[in-house]
């Protein structure tokens, strides 16, 4: 689902030219810290601010010098994280979203933003 979600990015310029369609970083948790998901974004030029799991750690130590190098891992950057956690509980109170009672893609997507809009307009 990665994939599909980095495909839908689109964020406007604030001047002339077309919409930036590649993050700078992406912040995800341990369960995003698998291989084809940091070499998907190392082929598109993203950078993974990603934990790496603790089973990896010690499969990689366990194999020595062999095992490589860890994956770079920012924690101050991580730590901004929460923004995104929050914003995540904030649309969960919206029982429809929470619950995805609705059948049709288009109208669950219009409900997100929906909420988005409602929440921006409260900031």
């Amino acid at each position: 689902m990665l994939e599909e979600v980095l495909a839908d990015i689109r964020v406007p310029r604030a001047g002339a030219g077309r919409p930036r369609t590649r993050p700078d970083a992406v912040l995800a948790d341990r369960a995003y810290a698998t291989g084809p998901v940091r070499r998907h974004l190392r082929t598109r030029r993203i950078t993974a601010v990603i934990p790496e799991k603790k089973d990896s750690v010690a499969a990689r130590k366990s194999k020595g010098s062999a095992g490589g190098r860890p994956p770079a891992f920012d924690a101050e950057t991580y730590k901004r994280r929460n923004v995104v956690e929050r914003s995540f509980a904030l649309t969960k109170q919206w029982r429809g979203l929470a619950t995805r009672y609705d059948k049709l893609a288009i109208t669950y997507r219009a409900a997100v933003v929906l909420s988005a809009c409602i929440t921006w307009t409260r900031l």
